[in-house]
Formats: structure tokens, sequence, C-alpha cells
């Protein structure tokens, strides 16, 4: 439930900040209303995509069976540890300047195709957050209990739309950048716990050998089947018996990661 408050909190923290983007450049510059009620509509089939998705899913889940149902889970959770690494990275590089993409993709779009051409972008916008945030949460169902998620992700929602109403009218001190860069690192955190249940699934299906099964034994100090163990394997990744194979591309993934970022940083 946890994780997937955090995921949808994050995503949707991001939808509802585009769209505020979006609504306050045409409040300024579109007098008619038509290009607010072009946005609205562009916003609503953005979601509509998303849900689109998550029914493809499902329906493609349903016609699998065995080793085929297993490889598509398993590759479902590197697709989700994946798209959340590019998007933390692409935000750390690209996000100052995303107020200005949004604002110049609105103006090109309106100029050529009108209101069409603002519910297009619109769309696409809310599309991107929230396909993300359906392959995430296919990816945890996986490795979790669906009551909790749906829980999770409906709370996660509620508390994004209540972070922008602050941050919109200035209600709290709440410095949106820092707390987005905060739950960028907690992203990754939860990408590489993703990347860990999948290379599990490998091994325990024989597609990779552990070569060697357990490296160590911490179960004394914290055991990852423990209702709070499990809570802090989920989240990190942590394993309490891990197996050689995961553990040296756990390290490889936060080797890419950390030199991306540093990269990231210098030419943001």
């Amino acid at each position: 439930m946890g994780n997937a408050f955090f995921v949808v909190w994050r995503e949707s923290l991001e939808a509802f900040l585009i769209a505020g983007i979006l609504y306050a450049w045409l409040k300024a510059n579109d007098d008619s209303g038509g290009g607010r009620r072009a946005l609205f509509l562009g916003l609503a089939a953005g979601a509509g995509l998303a849900v689109l998705l998550g029914w493809a899913l499902l329906g493609v889940q349903d016609e699998l069976t065995g080793d085929a149902l297993e490889m598509f889970q398993t590759a479902t959770l590197f697709v989700a540890a994946g798209l959340i690494t590019q998007m933390v990275l692409w935000m750390r590089r690209h996000g100052r300047q995303m107020k200005a993409r949004l604002h110049a993709d609105l103006a090109a779009a309106a100029e050529r195709a009108g209101h069409f051409g603002i519910a297009v972008v619109a769309a696409l916008a809310v599309a991107r957050e929230g396909a993300e945030t359906v392959i995430f949460l296919y990816g945890m169902a996986q490795e979790g209990e669906l009551g909790g998620l749906a829980t999770g992700a409906a709370a996660g929602f509620a508390g994004a739309g209540a972070t922008a109403w602050l941050a919109a009218k200035s209600l709290a001190r709440l410095n949106i950048g820092l707390l987005l860069r905060l739950s960028s690192m907690l992203l990754l955190i939860l990408a590489s716990a993703l990347f860990v249940a999948a290379l599990e699934r490998l091994i325990g299906s024989g597609w990779l050998p552990p070569l060697v099964d357990p490296v160590w034994d911490s179960s004394a100090l914290l055991d990852d089947t423990t209702q709070a163990g499990k809570l802090v394997a989920d989240f990190s990744g942590y394993r309490a018996r891990p197996a050689l194979s995961a553990l040296l591309a756990w390290a490889a993934y936060w080797s890419v990661v950390l030199f991306a970022w540093r990269r990231s940083a210098r030419h943001g």
C-alpha cells in the first residue's frame, strides 16, 4: 500500500502541476474560454488512454499461462523499474525547462490547430504520466495484495491533489522543487526494489543462475519474511539472503544510475 501511495502521489502530482501550468497559460492567453474547455477534454482523454493501457495489460495477462505468464510478469517488473529510472533522470535533466517547454508546445499547438491542438498537448502530457503509473502499479501487483494496492493508489491520488492545491494557494511553505528532488531519490530506491524482484523471478524460474546463494544471511538483524522486514524489502529491495547474481546486477544498476545522475547535473 505504501509503495502504491508514493508512486501514484508522485506521478499524479506531476500531472496536476502540468495541468496547472497549461491552465495558467490559457487563462492569460485565451479570452474565449474555448481553450480551457479543450484543456479539460484533453486531460480527460489522457486519463482515458491510461485506463485503456491498464485494460490491455490485464487482457494480455488473461491470455497467458505457465512460463509465458511468468515471463510477461517478470518483463513488466523490468519495464516498470526502467521507466521509473528513466523518468527520474529525465526530470532531473529537463525539469527546470518543463514550464517553458509546455508553454512553447501549447502556443505552437494553438497556432497550428486551435483548440484541437491544445487538447492533444494536454492529452499527451497526462497520458504519459498516467501510462507510467499504470505500468508501475501493474508491476507492483505482481508482488503485493491488490486491495492494499488500490487503497494506496486512491490515497496517493488524493494526496497529490491536496499537495498541488496547497502549493497553488500558498497556504503552506511548500517547496515543490525540494519535494520533487527528495521523491526522485525515493523513486530510484523503489525502482531498484522492482529490479531485484524481477531478478529473483529469473533466478526462481532457472533463467538466471544464482552463482552463490546466499552470499550472506542477515536474518538475525532484519528478517525479510517478517512483517517489518517485508515492508523494508518491498520498498528498498533489501534481502536477508541475497544471491550473488542478483547482488551483482543490483550493484550494476546503482553504478549506472549514479553515473547518469551526476552527468545530468553537469548538463542540466
